[in-house]
């Protein structure tokens, strides 16, 4: 059965009325970006600037979508004392969704959680902030469609609590909206096990959508009802790669909600990895790494490129000399323009990997140290201990005769050919 308030008819076609609303999160306005300032003037200060350009276009989405609300799940800021500046940044762009009639639900996280030491900035009259207690806001959107919408900022940085059983469910909503700041319980990863919480423990909850922040990669965790990390809006550094946005939702109760990925970074941090097939010269390595980065040009955001040479054993010693000496990278970055957008070339990394291994294959020591170790295991009593295990085992013991001498004396020499030739292929 259709709420009449959702449903109206067109030319004799049922069409079901919704809401439609942007989730995003982790949006660390006016971060420092410590370690970075060696970068040119110009390129560091547009960083700087980027995670306020990046929640503009969510603010542009917001607006060319014509939601009826945002949703930010935690640390719009940065720090926990948020500058006047930053503040004002933001108080900017929820003027222009006021304008348009758009509600920002807003939760605060770890990083600009409430006890921190600022002066406060009002902000405009369609903003909501949680308080420090899980609670819900009735919603009605412009169609009737009601929402409640649930939502808690952190009291202070470290919250370990299990914040998840404070949700609770109410009645008298067509759709029911969640937001938490926290991690997954059992996900490994750099970041802190704030608020932890299972899949399973938020479905027990019944809501139709959970809003989730604090992971800076984008992630769906279920679908049906839709579980979601938006990751963050910019990347702040290397291990922050790849496409960085907010999720534009539309749904209704009766069909489970749409999403369109939206990317809202100013500059996005990519790498590269150019296989070095043969022996390769200055030329062709330069040629070929300009090439790759030409590839990542975007007309709608600049990169900052690391380039990895994989096999780099294959370069001279002349060529590693001045790729290590920073000569090379030099050379690229004159081929980059800081002017509308471009790609940088921040570091090309020589594949360590690969030299370690071709390094220990040429290396003396250590091959008399693996030759001594095939001499110690021609003692049978070694020999024996070392296998040992393979014939007292369940299973493996049923299908192994003794070894006699020859056998053990080709199964040495397997394995040191094998210590070598993985060596060798390591890329």
């Amino acid at each position: 059965m259709y709420n009449d308030k959702n449903v109206h008819s067109l030319g004799g076609v049922i069409v079901l009325e919704g809401i439609r609303f942007i989730h995003t999160a982790d949006l660390h306005l006016d971060s420092p970006f410590l370690g970075l300032g060696h970068l040119p003037e110009k390129l560091f200060k547009r960083l700087q600037e980027s995670t306020f350009s990046a929640f503009e276009r969510v603010v542009d989405a917001a607006i060319e979508k014509n939601v009826d609300f945002i949703l930010v799940a935690g640390d719009l800021f940065d720090g926990e004392d948020r500058s006047i500046k930053a503040q004002a940044r933001l108080r900017r762009q929820l003027q222009r969704l006021k304008e348009k009639d758009i509600i920002a639900f807003i939760t605060h996280g770890n990083h600009d959680h409430m006890a921190g030491d600022w002066i406060k900035l009002d902000m405009p009259e369609n903003v909501y902030v949680f308080g420090e207690q899980p609670d819900a806001y009735h919603f009605t959107a412009k169609n009737g469609v009601t929402v409640h919408v649930y939502g808690f900022s952190y009291p202070e940085r470290h919250v370990f609590a299990r914040k998840i059983e404070e949700f609770e469910k109410k009645p008298g909503a067509d759709l029911n909206i969640a937001m938490l700041h926290g991690s997954e319980e059992g996900q490994a990863g750099a970041h802190q096990p704030y608020a932890p919480f299972t899949v399973h423990e938020l479905l027990q909850k019944e809501m139709d959508y959970w809003a989730l922040g604090h992971i800076h990669k984008k992630r769906i965790l279920h679908s049906d009802p839709y579980i979601i990390y938006p990751g963050n809006t910019q990347g702040r550094h290397r291990k922050e790669e790849g496409e960085k946005g907010c999720y534009f939702v539309s749904m209704t109760k009766e069909v489970r909600a749409e999403l369109e990925f939206i990317e809202t970074a100013d500059i996005r941090w990519e790498s590269v990895q150019i296989h070095l097939e043969d022996d390769i010269e200055l030329t062709e390595l330069y040629t070929s790494c300009v090439s790759a980065m030409e590839s990542l040009g975007n007309k709608n955001q600049s990169v900052l490129c690391r380039i990895r040479l994989a096999n780099s054993h294959r370069l001279s010693s002349k060529v590693l000399k001045i790729i290590e000496n920073g000569e090379f990278i030099e050379m690229l970055q004159d081929e980059a323009f800081l002017e509308g957008e471009f790609v940088w070339p921040y570091r090309v990394e020589l594949d360590q990997a690969s030299n370690d291994g071709h390094r220990l294959i040429s290396d003396g020591a250590f091959l008399n140290m693996l030759d001594s170790a095939v001499q110690d295991m021609q003692d049978k009593s070694l020999f024996d201990e070392a296998i040992s295990g393979l014939y007292t085992h369940t299973y493996a013991s049923r299908y192994l005769d003794s070894l006699d001498e020859r056998e053990r004396e080709q199964l040495l020499l397997s394995a040191k050919k094998l210590v070598l030739s993985r060596l060798s292929e390591i890329d």
